[in-house]
């Protein structure tokens, strides 16, 4: 044997470096991950009381249930951008709904780290990233994945993703719906006379309908999760796989889906650990932990818990295995475009507090021009109805104002609905500044991209990653100066000489600069210019110029904002030509940035209605919809 004493620093070497990434002993844990869409921890295990959840009930008591689990933002493919890459979608430029946007270079989906790790990765079956799915990033990714496809010995992740409790599928037809609950018992049936009314709901039959048939969704998806643990548990697997259960993001739901309300940012999040690995457990069987944690976290728990590095630039932090780092204070979230429509807001929360603040408050919660999808639901259809009819009070009729405050403050333990804005209590101005402070530190250090318009985003990078651009050449994209004039255009506080500033900045030489000049302006005029004449405001000779010259500007999306902002002061004659003619642009997100301000401006816009046919015709889907919106208006007068 002592012969062979020199191949001991070979097999050495071999041992720690010819492995697979990051590869530790052979027991290394299975992770599952079991997903559904579009609901909030409405489940008995999170004490709601009118869920019929026995399953997911039974599989709580076997794990540790996190109360404080949040997705960075309440709609799909944004919220699994940051899942999966374990980076904020609006660091990386995947923010908008339905954007493709281009991965940093370097960048891989976290699957890809487990799978050079020796780990079997299954995807089953959703992505909808808002960027290509890289090639390697899924050993397989289908209907058919699955865990039981995985080569013998392999240690597995795999994702099991359901769609019963989407949006779409509390609008099924009435025989779809019935199909689906043919099978319930009586007492899994959910009647509508017993539905708990959120507060900013209004109380009427189709609201009641819908969240009956959410709450039966929620019903039907319990058994279809009982079926994987059970093929879990026969494959005598349960004692090797640590196990996740969560939703995509809140409940889909008007108010809740697509917003930053808790209804659509808090999402259920349940972790079972086998006893084998019950000492990575934050807690026994059964258990809750308050522990803060969001989506930008699970990418860097998972490797952690694989024993596989996470690489740098994940922008979240581990809360389970080696690599758990300091609990958060704060967690962050983000809204830009939804499908067809603008908005840009950004919240942060802490345990008890959360801060919105609206960049473009004067469009309204509700986008009254319509976001198509959502408009579906009967829901929604009840309460413009009512809204039409001046019909609601209350918290309820403050979602369907024309527009909404620049800031949010609430109090989540006294006002788990957040329907009492605290923004302007002096008892919560520390806390309003304290927040505030929070969320600007975190968009400096994620180098949040939603301070540029789409459209410039687009150009601006066009040929490059958003993030690497941003941050490699940061002269391309100065975001502190642009944040600063966008935070300025929105000041609810308005100090003086802030038109002043805005007026300058209108001059300046970054485009997004005089974007958010262009808004701030009209802002500023409708705020200090005194009341309304026949003719609309009062607008001074100073504001007037600026924004005429800036429907001239060098950059397309500065000229629609501007004209958006005449519009605002109903000097409409200057500004339609101009939104006529950006309908042409070779842009699509100007040309739906141009038809949004059209569409808005209801009659108004007539005299470009033939612009407005063509557009129906568009390449852009988005902008065929908005299109086809304001020809409707137009016909229906």
């Amino acid at each position: 044997m002592s012969r062979f004493i020199f191949l001991l620093p070979l097999l050495s070497w071999l041992i720690l470096y010819a492995a697979p990434e990051g590869a530790p002993a052979a027991d290394r844990p299975n992770v599952l991950w079991i997903t559904c869409e579009d609901m909030s921890p409405n489940l008995g295990c999170f004490g709601d009381t009118y869920a019929v959840t026995p399953n997911i009930d039974r599989f709580a008591s076997e794990g540790v249930r996190y109360t404080n689990a949040f997705a960075p933002i309440g709609v799909c493919a944004p919220s699994r951008s940051t899942l999966i890459l374990g980076m904020y979608a609006c660091s990386v430029g995947t923010h908008h709904m339905r954007c493709q946007g281009t991965l940093p270079e370097g960048v891989k989906c976290f699957s890809q780290h487990l799978r050079a790790a020796g780990y079997y990765c299954t995807n089953n079956v959703k992505t909808d990233y808002n960027f290509p799915v890289p090639e390697g990033a899924w050993d397989e990714s289908s209907a058919k994945a699955h865990f039981r496809n995985r080569p013998a010995g392999r240690p597995f992740f795999a994702v099991f993703n359901f769609t019963s409790t989407h949006e779409s599928q509390v609008r099924l037809p009435e025989a779809q719906y019935q199909k689906r609950v043919a099978k319930f018992t009586e007492k899994e049936r959910h009647d509508p006379a017993k539905a708990a009314i959120p507060p900013y709901l209004p109380d009427t039959p189709e609201v009641r309908r819908d969240l009956a048939r959410y709450a039966d969704n929620i019903t039907f998806m319990d058994k279809e999760v009982a079926g994987i643990l059970k093929q879990l548990a026969d494959d005598g697997l349960a004692d090797e796989t640590i196990v996740f259960f969560f939703s995509d993001h809140g409940a889909g739901l008007p108010r809740s889906k697509r917003w930053l309300y808790d209804s659509s940012l808090r999402v259920p999040l349940i972790i079972r650990f086998p006893e084998k690995y019950a000492s990575l457990a934050p807690g026994k069987p059964g258990t809750t932990t308050d522990r803060l944690v969001s989506f930008v976290d699970f990418g860097p728990t998972v490797l952690s818990l694989c024993g596989v590095k996470a690489p740098a630039h994940m922008q979240g932090t581990a809360f389970l295995g080696e690599q758990s780092g300091a609990e958060r204070e704060h967690i962050f979230g983000f809204r830009d475009r939804m499908d067809e429509r603008i908005d840009m807001i950004r919240c942060v929360r802490d345990k008890r507090y959360k801060y919105i603040r609206n960049y473009l408050p004067h469009l309204p919660y509700f986008q009254h021009q319509h976001i198509g999808y959502m408009y579906e639901m009967p829901t929604m259809k009840a309460w413009q109805r009512l809204a039409d009819a001046k019909q609601l009070a209350g918290p309820a009729a403050t979602w369907m104002a024309m527009e909404k405050p620049a800031e949010e403050l609430y109090d989540t333990a006294a006002d788990p609905h957040e329907i009492h804005n605290l923004a302007r209590s002096p008892e919560r101005r520390d806390t309003l500044n304290r927040l505030r402070v929070a969320m600007s530190a975190w968009q400096a250090e994620i180098v949040d991209l939603g301070f540029l318009p789409e459209a410039d985003l687009r150009a601006r990078f066009a040929k490059s990653s958003e993030y690497d651009d941003a941050r490699e050449e940061p002269r391309n994209y100065p975001r502190d100066k642009i944040a600063a004039a966008a935070n300025l255009a929105s000041d609810p506080a308005a100090p003086p000489g802030t038109l002043d500033k805005l007026l300058s900045l209108a001059k300046d030489g970054d485009g997004a600069v005089r974007y958010w000049a262009a808004i701030g302006v009209a802002n500023q005029a409708l705020q200090v210019d005194g009341p309304r004449t026949p003719d609309g405001p009062r607008v001074a000779k100073d504001i007037e110029a600026a924004l005429t010259g800036l429907l001239k500007d060098a950059a397309p999306w500065v000229q629609v904002a501007a004209a958006d902002s005449l519009c605002r002061l109903s000097r409409y004659e200057a500004a339609v030509p101009v939104l006529q003619s950006a309908l042409s642009d070779a842009n699509p997100w100007v040309r739906l940035q141009a038809i949004n301000v059209l569409d808005r401006i209801d009659e108004k816009a007539r005299p470009a209605e033939e612009a407005i046919v063509a557009a129906l015709e568009d390449e852009n889907e988005y902008v065929v919809r908005v299109a086809r919106h304001a020809v409707e208006g137009f016909d229906a007068k």
